[in-house]
């Protein structure tokens, strides 16, 4: 399996292409602010075509490129149902620091209207999505927003990591996601762990949105969220 990947925009969230291998179709990970020329160096350095989008949750460092990279490769773009609204109105579910930024660096006084993409499919809990030979589970976990979700994807190349799950912001090295924001609710996030990553096997790889990755072993033995639920 092939998982590249680089920091993108102010807030430096990591996007991610994955593939079954060099010269396959690939999936794009949470396309943010600034994220599509990444996305073509990548693209190019390793033979890749993008041909799904795939979007964790709504939050503008996330899928702001979303439609870009989906028009320029003619690709579905996957969100929850309860954040796809957020593809059109960033500004919808963050704080008035994050707002201002964005407005400061856009040049612009008022909100931020974005085209939605043309093929835009719903990331529900359970779904499977399938490229080229890979294949990615979807599951809902909110907390973090009310529409978060992540990807996992068995990982076939080595006895000690069974799969790969790409989190965004809903589990990071250390950390959780904050749930302060529009939408958010600590108390669905900590039901979402317990459902969503206590059961997990310890050589499950975390690549997250933001930071170093991390294993599902790592957070159970060092991380103070999960610490409180074991």
């Amino acid at each position: 399996m092939l998982v590249a990947s680089f920091p993108a925009g102010p807030l430096q969230a990591n996007c991610y292409l994955v593939a079954r291998d060099r010269g396959a179709g690939c999936v794009v990970v949470d396309p943010g602010q600034d994220a599509l020329e990444g996305v073509r160096a990548a693209a190019a350095e390793h033979d890749l075509t993008p041909a799904a989008v795939l979007v964790t949750h709504g939050h503008f460092d996330h899928m702001w490129d979303a439609h870009a990279v989906a028009a320029e490769h003619g690709c579905p773009v996957w969100i929850h149902p309860a954040d796809r609204h957020l593809l059109t109105q960033p500004m919808a579910a963050i704080s008035n620091e994050s707002a201002a930024m964005l407005r400061a660096q856009l040049g612009l006084d008022g909100d931020v209207e974005l085209p939605e993409p043309a093929d835009v499919r719903d990331a529900v809990d359970g779904a499977r999505i399938e490229v080229d030979g890979l294949t990615l589970t979807v599951t809902h976990v909110p907390g973090h927003t009310p529409g978060t979700v992540v990807y996992t994807t068995d990982y076939p190349d080595r006895d000690d990591v069974s799969a790969l799950m790409f989190s965004g912001d809903f589990l990071f090295a250390g950390s959780i996601g904050r749930t302060d924001l529009t939408g958010g609710d600590h108390a669905q996030m900590i039901q979402s762990l317990t459902d969503a990553v206590v059961p997990q096997r310890d050589d499950v790889v975390v690549l997250p949105g933001h930071g170093p990755q991390t294993s599902v072993g790592q957070e159970r033995a060092t991380n103070p969220f999960l610490a409180e639920l074991l």
